[in-house]
């Protein structure tokens, strides 16, 4: 008996896609400065790397608004059609992730920029046979957040 449970518990590990085990793709910088200073410059940021901001949801305004607590937590939407819309030619399912993302959101420590790593929505969506700009999509969603943390 022990023998079978450890054999499923390892073919479970075996199973699972090589982010999971490593990392969960989500990226992130910390900030000092205010929420309200570090989502300013997110925008202006955004429009400064000529990324289009699709929407901003408030979460802590639309928790409010149904009696519910929530840090300061905003999700920027936004993107670029010349490099979305390749990866999508590549394999449609990656429209469940795109337009990238952006949350800006309080914690305990401070404020602190997330969105998900490119390579890691390649591996998700099995991009890996098309010829896309993932390090440069890579080193500007970066810039933009740490831009946004300065």
């Amino acid at each position: 008996m022990r023998f079978t449970y450890y054999a499923a518990v390892a073919a479970l590990i075996v199973a699972q896609p090589a982010f999971a085990s490593s990392s969960t793709g989500i990226e992130h910088v910390d900030s000092e400065r205010s929420f309200e200073q570090v989502t300013d410059q997110l925008s202006s940021a955004l429009e400064e790397k000529g990324l289009m901001l699709v929407a901003s949801i408030d979460h802590a305004q639309n928790a409010a608004d149904n009696g519910l607590l929530l840090p300061a937590t905003t999700t920027f939407i936004f993107g670029n059609p010349n490099v979305g819309t390749p990866m999508m030619q590549c394999n449609g399912s990656v429209a469940l992730d795109l337009p990238q993302k952006m949350v800006v959101r309080e914690t305990d420590n401070g404020v602190r920029i997330e969105w998900n790593d490119p390579r890691y929505l390649a591996e998700r969506h099995r991009l890996e046979e098309c010829d896309l700009p993932l390090d440069n999509v890579t080193n500007v969603l970066r810039n933009v957040a740490e831009s946004a943390a300065q």
